[in-house]
């Protein structure tokens, strides 16, 4: 192994000797005791080698190895026995992943209120009902030319067919950003940043006439 994972390997087994010291001593944030929980640390071998993960239940230690730290992780999960997640394979060419949640700013209704009982029954093709944050949601893999073409679609298949307004893409932390591309990440900010604009503009006296006006003034021609 390379000089980084001997050094990494030598800080895991000197954690796994402090566990006892720390167990006595009844306090600090290493590894946890029995019935706590499972702890995994990863690292990679080299700067293009394979990930190792270990696990540590307080009783045992399992270690996995493979070629991403999400599937040495799994790994070593199942190794414990416990469910594990896998990411999903990349959707066709043309179809896009996404997740629309029913979440007014003005009132959050449980997932299983009454008014979404036509859209849990027959909903948009390509999309699943679920809860989301306490709010009824849509995971959704629809076709577009781009993301935000097809969450538009599904948007206003939605507003359309059942009269909600979809105006939440699940995305928690609107300041963080990725140069990702039209259908990643980056993306997914973007469309969240407009689906809200589209809500809560008109509840402030704003039309979308006004707010696509914004847009178009402040980004400049040609833009």
């Amino acid at each position: 192994m390379s000089e980084a994972v001997d050094a990494a390997q030598f800080a895991f087994e000197l954690g796994w000797k402090l566990r006892g010291l720390d167990a006595v001593l009844g306090g600090g944030d290493g590894w946890r005791r029995k019935g706590a929980g499972l702890s995994v640390r990863v690292w990679r071998d080299g700067g293009d080698g394979p990930w190792t993960a270990v696990g540590d239940d307080g009783e045992r230690r399992e270690a996995r190895t493979a070629d991403t730290a999400d599937e040495a992780t799994t790994l070593v999960h199942e190794a414990f026995g416990l469910t594990a997640w896998r990411p999903q394979p990349p959707p066709p060419p043309g179809w896009h992943r996404f997740t629309l949640v029913h979440r007014p700013v003005d009132d959050c209704p449980g997932p299983d209120d009454a008014r979404y009982a036509r859209l849990r029954a027959r909903p948009p093709e390509g999309c699943v009902p679920e809860e989301a944050g306490g709010c009824f949601a849509l995971r959704c893999e629809r076709p577009g030319a781009r993301l935000l073409d097809a969450v538009a679609a599904t948007c206003a298949e939605v507003r359309e067919g059942y009269g909600l307004l979809m105006a939440d893409l699940a995305v928690a932390r609107l300041e963080e950003w990725a140069a990702d591309g039209s259908d990643g990440w980056g993306a997914e900010i973007v469309g969240q940043l407009l689906l809200m604009a589209a809500e809560r503009g008109p509840k402030l006296g704003y039309s979308v006439e006004d707010l696509v006006r914004f847009l178009r003034t402040v980004a400049g021609p040609g833009r």
